[in-house]
């Protein structure tokens, strides 16, 4: 029998659940056979999505490998996620990361409530011996590449110590998971000079110019990070949060103008049928389904946060994206650094 990357898929998380989850889930083992995927949530309305041939799109799949698994509660996502996790035993967040936790399954993944998710990555699923903090990193497209901001969301008052262990984490996770050799690594900072900055990073700066297990390029401006001049983006969930949230406006508002502008007038739009294929394929790249979600690094298991608003493209590559981590061994790597 073939060893499988078995993922707890939160069917019931997302704006489009538990439709958006199943397609994603279905699409995703038809296109990689090494991946085994648990549908957690409410049995019934899973049930009745798989059966819709609206959700399931008529893909042919193998059953065997997608296997519903019932739980009745949902964390909603305006629901203190603490006393969430602890009431809630028989939610979707919390029986598919016990799934995790038991050694059932490598991986959970969820576009249901951030904070829960990251509540129950430390207290379920917990950090490996060693890890402070564990931060949420997700890969922002460059024009380069791609580039990993740690932290974005889990630790929004930080210490040195946890940056330097991002940094490390970071490191791994670009050279095994997304094939970047000796990944260059910089602190985000409000100039390049090495006595610049808060306490935070004057004091986390020389840290990671000692550390050797990392390429430790020196800090690095906000406005460069779209460049791919760094491929680990250290900072606090705090600053890396601005970071992302401006990325992403600022990206969609791009587009909008530029609709319009192609929009104004027969001749734009003339020209905007001459050039569609080009800027297409050219904006692929900058479509964040395509990189699938958030891995909170430095776990037993490992947790993925995707956007609320995922489509069944983000949670198909997700789910894919975790049998590379599962087959590259990264929670082994992490606890042989840290």
């Amino acid at each position: 029998m073939a060893e499988y990357t078995k993922v707890a898929l939160d069917a019931m998380g997302g704006d489009n659940a538990p439709a958006c989850n199943v397609t994603g889930a279905i699409r995703a083992i038809r296109d990689n056979d090494r991946l085994m995927v648990y549908l957690v949530g409410r049995e019934a309305e899973i049930k009745a999505a798989l059966e819709d041939g609206s959700i399931n799109e008529g893909i042919a799949y193998d059953k065997s490998r997608l296997v519903v698994v019932d739980a009745p509660d949902i964390i909603e996502n305006a629901e203190p996620p603490v006393m969430a996790i602890r009431k809630k035993k028989d939610s979707s967040i919390v029986v598919a990361m016990n799934m995790v936790k038991e050694g059932k399954c490598d991986a959970y993944v969820s576009a249901g409530s951030t904070g829960a998710t990251l509540v129950g990555g430390q207290v379920i699923v917990g950090r490996i011996k060693g890890v402070e903090r564990a931060p949420l990193a997700p890969l922002l497209p460059t024009k380069t590449g791609m580039s990993l901001i740690i932290d974005c969301g889990a630790n929004v008052d930080a210490r040195p110590t946890m940056l330097v262990q991002f940094a490390k984490m970071g490191s791994i996770y670009m050279e095994n998971v997304v094939g970047v050799k000796n990944p260059k690594v910089a602190i985000v900072n409000i100039g390049a000079e090495e006595d610049k900055g808060n306490a935070l990073v004057k004091e986390t700066f020389p840290l990671l110019k000692a550390c050797p297990e990392i390429n430790f390029v020196g800090s690095i401006e906000a406005r460069n990070i779209p460049y791919g001049d760094a491929d680990v983006v250290v900072c606090d969930a705090f600053v890396g949060n601005v970071i992302l949230k401006t990325y992403e406006g600022t990206g969609k508002m791009l587009l909008e103008v530029l609709k319009e502008g192609l929009m104004s007038s027969a001749k734009t739009k003339i020209g905007a049928l001459l050039v569609k294929s080009a800027i297409k394929d050219k904006m692929r790249k900058y479509d964040a389904s395509e990189y699938g979600g958030a891995p909170m690094l430095g776990l037993n298991g490992l947790v993925v946060k995707t956007h609320g608003s995922s489509t069944p493209k983000e949670i198909r590559n997700t789910l894919i994206e975790c049998v590379k981590y599962n087959e590259q061994n990264i929670s082994e790597k992490i606890k042989a650094v840290l």
